[in-house]
């Protein structure tokens, strides 16, 4: 049966329409480094959750490669706190991948490649740097980069209902938020605040259906006590150790413990001191000053830490995934201090010289409508620029909330992650008492075993990535993308 010339039209007028409603001046028309054309279409600037201060976010949104009008739309947040999203975008899940120019990545641009494995390919995402002083975003009075958990999710409401009245065409769209590290804090207080919404009936109504989050940073008891026995139960300290620490603390590892137990948890922290805290399987190497700034409260005798230490030279450092608080300095509550804030220069075994002579070039800024050097600094993976409050606590309580009212979670955790490991985080999962309906399994990618779940009811799913470390997507690509697209479409694992 032919096609009606007028429903031909109609459909040719609605995608115009849509395309018409995205703005324009925020359309991403090319990228230094990359030669080609976009598979879909990208959009990136400010929006201004203050006026009075001009406190503004910036966000860089990439259109679904499959369907934009009705794929999800999905947000993500790095972690720290003081983390920029373009560490997701550049190095775990976005769009491109990128590799060093000549013998350095100051030697010029960085060539950028298509990512097979970008989320992009399932979903419209969008990253975004919060708070205001990380990454690109920005305020005029810096008294505003004093913050904390509840007014980072206040800005990234209103960033997301001023987002959402600039493109009005998504709003209907499935709408997700993910994130990992100290996103595990981010996501679900910014879902609070758009549930609250929801209910007051706050326009425009935002379609949020869940979140996804890794290895997240959601109870400290759960998180940080799982530190000892993970280490253990991977060989990274003896049997003998572990008895001894398990002992002198009674099972537990962190916050209000004696002097002698403090001395036998930091001896374990000295065994591993050279591992990569982000990946236990990947290499890491240190800056001459990383121990001294990480052991500079340890209760350990001076002799005892100058063991082992050398003056070998630094060499070229391949760059590991650093998106989470200083494991020993995380608090229960209360100031943050950042790394870079405690001296050193950038977190261990982390490398973001590729990312920063991108994102601090002036051509790019100009391509991506972010401002310049001169008015809001470089761009840092992760800055000192912010000081950040933990005002909330515990986030198991939120999870049960937002599960109970029928909102899909998914609670994933590279397995081979030392600073958030993942008995901590099934501890806590199983903590909330929700019946299990899909037995501890292994999951598959390419008839191999990815990794392991277990599902519960009311929508609540953990899942493992075999081998992958804290950026589970960066060290884990096609995974990631598998059990990614998979969750959205709401399939099985």
């Amino acid at each position: 049966m032919a096609t009606s010339p007028f429903l031909l039209l109609a459909a040719a007028a609605l995608l115009c329409s849509l395309a018409a409603a995205a703005p324009e001046e925020h359309l991403v028309t090319g990228l230094p480094g990359f030669h080609g054309s976009f598979p879909s279409n990208h959009y990136s600037g400010y929006v201004t959750v203050d006026d009075a201060s001009e406190r503004s976010l910036f966000y860089y949104l990439v259109l679904s490669e499959r369907d934009p009008a009705a794929d999800p739309v999905v947000l993500w947040l790095n972690g720290g706190p003081g983390c920029s999203s373009f560490d997701g975008f550049v190095y775990e899940n976005g769009p491109f991948n990128f590799e060093p120019s000549g013998s350095s990545p100051a030697g010029g641009w960085p060539r950028l490649q298509l990512n097979p494995y970008s989320w992009s390919k399932v979903s419209n995402i969008m990253y975004l740097d919060s708070p205001a002083g990380t990454g690109m975003s920005y305020s005029l009075n810096k008294s505003e980069y004093t913050t904390g958990d509840l007014k980072t999710a206040a800005d990234a409401h209103r960033f997301l209902l001023k987002w959402f009245e600039l493109y009005p065409e998504f709003q209907s769209n499935p709408f997700y938020i993910s994130g990992e590290s100290y996103a595990g804090v981010y996501i679900p207080t910014l879902a609070d605040e758009v549930v609250k919404g929801i209910e007051k009936g706050v326009e425009p109504r935002i379609n949020l259906k869940g979140y996804l989050i890794g290895n997240g940073y959601t109870d400290v008891d759960y998180d940080l006590n799982s530190f000892v026995p993970f280490a253990h139960g991977m060989g990274l300290i003896s049997t003998d150790m572990f008895e001894d620490v398990k002992a002198s603390c009674h099972g537990t590892f962190f916050g209000d413990v004696d002097k002698f137990c403090q001395e036998k948890i930091e001896r374990v922290h000295w065994e591993l001191k050279d591992l990569n805290k982000y990946n236990i399987l990947a290499p890491c190497y240190h800056h001459p000053e990383i121990q001294e700034v990480e052991f500079a409260n340890s209760s350990l005798p001076l002799s005892f830490r100058r063991l082992g230490e050398t003056n070998r030279p630094f060499p070229v450092r391949k760059r590991m995934a650093g998106r989470s608080w200083p494991l020993r300095l995380a608090l229960r509550g209360g100031r943050i201090p950042t790394w870079p804030g405690l001296g050193g220069r950038s977190l261990p075994c982390t490398s973001d010289e590729l990312a920063t002579a991108w994102l601090d070039d002036e051509d790019l800024r100009a391509a991506i409508h972010a401002k310049s050097k001169s008015l809001i600094g470089s761009w840092e993976l992760y800055t000192a620029r912010i000081d950040y409050t933990h005002d909330t606590g515990t986030m198991v309580s939120y999870h049960k909330k937002f599960t109970s009212l029928g909102y899909r979670v998914l609670i994933y955790s590279g397995d081979h992650d030392l600073c958030i490991p993942f008995p901590g985080t099934e501890a806590w999962v199983r903590s909330i008492g929700y019946q299990v309906i899909d037995r501890w399994r292994p999951w598959y990618f390419g008839d191999q075993v990815a990794g392991y779940t277990q599902g519960y009811d009311h929508n609540l799913t953990f899942l493992t990535i075999k081998g992958a470390g804290h950026a589970v997507p960066e060290y884990k690509p096609k995974e990631s993308l598998a059990f990614y697209s998979r969750w959205l479409a709401g399939e099985k694992f």
